[in-house]
């Protein structure tokens, strides 16, 4: 399988990530020396960057570590928010019940402690009968975040196995988590 490129200079590579596909799945599929410069969970389709030198991988690195990119993802959830958007900030750590799973955890709470912050924002695009079609700008980049917080908020993404509610309704047909990376 040929990845669809994006874009592409000398230092980097935009390609389009078909779900299904995990990174390490992505790093098999790419030439010698170039490596993924962040992540997405193997069912999340869209925008992700290669760094094509080691020099490049740092500095991308360092971008998302310092928070200066910018990144935009399109998701379907089940049911309809109050608000119509809105900022989601928690605390994010490894769930204790399940260690697949990201757990959230509120200021204050004793086993907040250690926990990393996280920030998600959200604006709804479309209302449908059941689900929304929402716009999410992550500020912050933990694993499962954006999962993690619409689950959280009692919307979980349309065909999320992991964060979905037992007897979760998914759309005829869909056979991932509909969410895609959109823009960086």
């Amino acid at each position: 399988m040929n990845l669809k490129i994006l874009f592409e200079d000398a230092t980097l590579q935009v390609v389009d990530k078909p779900a299904g596909i995990d990174i390490e799945g992505i790093q098999h599929m790419l030439p010698q020396g170039f490596l993924p410069a962040h992540r997405l969970d193997k069912d999340t389709s869209g925008v992700l960057l290669i760094a094509k030198t080691k020099e490049s991988l740092e500095y991308f690195k360092a971008q998302f570590k310092e928070r200066k990119v910018q990144k935009t993802y399109l998701c379907l959830v089940e049911g309809s928010l109050q608000k119509k958007e809105g900022e989601i900030e928690t605390l994010l750590g490894r769930s204790p019940n399940d260690r697949r799973k990201q757990k959230v955890f509120l200021p204050g709470e004793p086993e907040a402690q250690g926990k990393r912050e996280a920030s998600t924002q959200y604006r709804v695009l479309k209302q449908y009968r059941e689900y929304a079609f929402l716009e999410i700008k992550p500020k912050t980049g933990r694993k499962h975040q954006i999962r993690a917080h619409l689950s959280y908020l009692g919307h979980p993404i349309a065909g999320d196995k992991l964060y979905g509610f037992k007897n979760q309704q998914i759309p005829e047909g869909l056979k991932r988590q509909f969410l895609h990376a959109h823009s960086l």
